[in-house]
């Protein structure tokens, strides 16, 4: 699997951020790193996706579908359905 097929927008203080970026770890599933802090534009298509909100993580996903601010279970369900887990 490339990490080109899984995006995350997040941040380094971001908690929730932090346990999406630990799940993907713990079950070998790469991806691309974005940080919203460093990265204006980066910002500015979370703000796209969520309709305006700033929510992150924001994991975008090679199918073009994403998840806002993703549960553990919603996350693994997600790879599964993509065959990546």
């Amino acid at each position: 699997m490339s990490k080109d097929q899984i995006t995350l927008y997040g941040a380094d203080w971001c908690g929730d951020c932090r346990r999406s970026k630990r799940l993907l770890a713990e079950l070998n599933v790469e991806y691309t790193l974005v940080d919203v802090e460093h990265d204006l534009s980066a910002a500015d298509k979370v703000k796209e996706i969520n309709g305006g909100a700033q929510s992150i993580p924001v994991i975008v996903f090679s199918d073009g579908t994403h998840l806002t601010e993703p549960s553990d279970n919603d996350l693994k369900a997600k790879l599964k359905s993509l065959s990546l887990i």
